[in-house]
């Protein structure tokens, strides 16, 4: 702990708790996290009973060093990334609380709480409508994008 950053030392504290009392079907690779606590990478499985039961996410969280003050960038990565109408087919997610709506007193955990709900209340997979364009013109950082949150209760 000694020579920690507070962002740093926060970050800590949560990827603790993370290990300790993950959402359901979240995990975290703390070893590979200790190596480097401003990227994580979090495995999400599908809740059972939703459409994607049986399919499993790697979400990447990369904090700067004004984290909580400055909200994680998350997206999806790996081999699969969920079909749904708030996730791009390049990993970035529509999400509020990760742009617009960001609180300091928000945390790894209600990120992923809220990403496992979006992901379980869907009703069709598919892919955002303005897919292809946002892909070919959005930044690499989701960021960057000026969200225009269609709908909140999708």
């Amino acid at each position: 702990m000694a020579g920690m950053s507070p962002s740093e030392r926060r970050l800590q504290k949560e990827l603790m708790s993370l290990v300790k009392e993950p959402p359901p079907g979240v995990t975290v690779h703390a070893d590979l996290v200790e190596k480097n606590l401003l990227q994580w990478i979090i495995n999400m499985e599908g809740a059972s009973g939703t459409l994607y039961e049986g399919e499993s996410f790697q979400l990447q969280f990369k904090f700067s060093n004004k984290y909580p003050f400055d909200s994680p960038e998350v997206t999806f990565v790996g081999s699969n990334i969920p079909v749904h109408p708030h996730v791009y087919s390049n990993g970035h997610i529509c999400l509020s609380i990760l742009t617009d709506d960001w609180s300091p007193a928000l945390s790894v955990q209600a990120v992923c709480l809220s990403i496992v709900s979006m992901l379980s209340s869907c009703k069709e997979k598919k892919r955002p409508p303005d897919n292809a364009f946002y892909v070919k013109t959005c930044s690499k950082n989701p960021k960057k994008t000026k969200w225009w949150y269609h709908d909140d209760s999708v």
